[in-house]
């Protein structure tokens, strides 16, 4: 652990793509019949990471993210272990997506005695048959338990994960999900509507593709009842209890610099991004020979970062200068917009009309 003074913001991602079971919606880098790799790719990813600092020594970590895949899965020693190779400040933010079913006190005990300081659980619903629809495997009395868990550990930071907007969900079911959400008491909250993602199940079944005016109502009861339990907007899809706000998810938004760790895992560091081979086995066996583990990259000259930087911002509570629309555009979009102090915000109608303002960004 290394001393936090004046250490800039810098990120660690770090990709486990073993799963029990694919989601119908899930189109991320996951595999569910490669857990006989998992010694092999957690030793991978140690070597990885040290050889990635090793030859970058002024980096150190304010912000480490799990995410998969299910990281839950990795056996916590092992988790643990890849945590440690990494250098990181003193209180830095470490995140381990968990899905409710895959946890356990023991878990949690042993996470916090390696340095993980917030879990974010793979939620989705609190309503059995909404759960089944989406491919998920647990139950909603296993995310209380989970939660449970966790606080006993001495994890406090929480975030809950949602879907909202799924084939047969009722508005009323949703009110459900963010009633039982609300009354575990996390201080963080995401919630996304749910989209139809190219080679999915749930692309290749038309008939269970989501409403945008189901979801647009849904959002709009997520944000009022969230809200009103004090949790506040502070990205589209994000709600925090003041000063709760994921540091790692706004090191992104604020176009941040990250290594990423694991097959697939993106970084971006001086305006060039990169992303690792796609495959656990290829990316083991690159680390094993001591090849480049990076599949490719990109280049984002000034006005690609200047542009991508408003777009980013502008969907968050900081918004974007007023001259980042013409002022003919700002009176088209009137409604999507309040302005305050100088800058642009999103109003609640806005949000749901992000894109509609974004390409107008200038």
């Amino acid at each position: 652990m290394i001393q936090s003074a004046g250490s800039p913001a810098f990120g660690a991602y770090v990709h486990v793509p073993f799963c029990t079971k694919r989601c119908d919606y899930c189109a991320f880098a996951t595999w569910t019949d490669r857990s006989h790799l998992m010694d092999e790719y957690v030793d991978a990813v140690c070597i990885d990471i040290k050889r990635t600092f090793a030859s970058h020594p002024d980096r150190v970590a304010t912000s480490v993210f799990f995410g998969g895949g299910t990281p839950s899965l990795l056996p916590a020693g092992d988790l643990v272990r890849i945590l440690a190779a990494i250098p990181r400040v003193d209180g830095a933010e470490v995140t381990v997506e968990c899905n409710p079913d895959t946890v356990s006190l023991a878990m949690f005990e042993t996470y916090v005695a390696g340095g993980v300081n917030r879990i974010s659980f793979g939620v989705q619903s609190m309503v059995p048959e909404v759960l089944e629809s989406l491919g998920r495997t647990h139950n909603p009395e296993s995310v209380g338990a989970g939660v449970l868990a966790a606080r006993a550990a001495g994890i406090a930071r929480l975030n809950l994960d949602l879907i909202y907007g799924g084939a047969g969900e009722t508005v009323e079911q949703w009110r459900h999900t963010l009633e039982a959400t609300i009354t575990l008491g996390p201080d963080h909250v995401s919630a996304y509507a749910l989209t139809v993602e190219a080679g999915t199940p749930l692309a290749e079944d038309p008939s269970r593709h989501p409403d945008d005016d189901d979801q647009a109502d849904k959002y709009l009861l997520a944000d009022e009842m969230l809200t009103a339990a004090g949790l506040l907007n502070y990205e589209i899809s994000n709600w925090a209890s003041s000063g709760q706000e994921c540091l790692h998810n706004l090191l992104y938004w604020d176009q941040g610099e990250y290594f990423g760790f694991g097959c697939a895992a993106h970084a971006h560091v001086g305006g060039r991004r990169w992303w690792n081979l796609r495959t656990p086995d290829r990316y083991i066996a690159a680390v094993s020979t001591g090849d480049s583990v990076e599949a490719s990259f990109e280049l984002l000259d000034v006005g690609t970062r200047r542009i991508e930087a408003l777009q980013l911002a502008l969907r968050t509570r900081g918004g974007v200068p007023v001259s980042s629309l013409s002022a003919d555009d700002r009176d088209e979009l009137g409604p999507l917009l309040v302005e305050r102090d100088g800058r642009l915000h999103l109003s609640l109608e806005g949000r749901l009309l992000a894109n509609e303002v974004a390409v107008r960004l200038r």
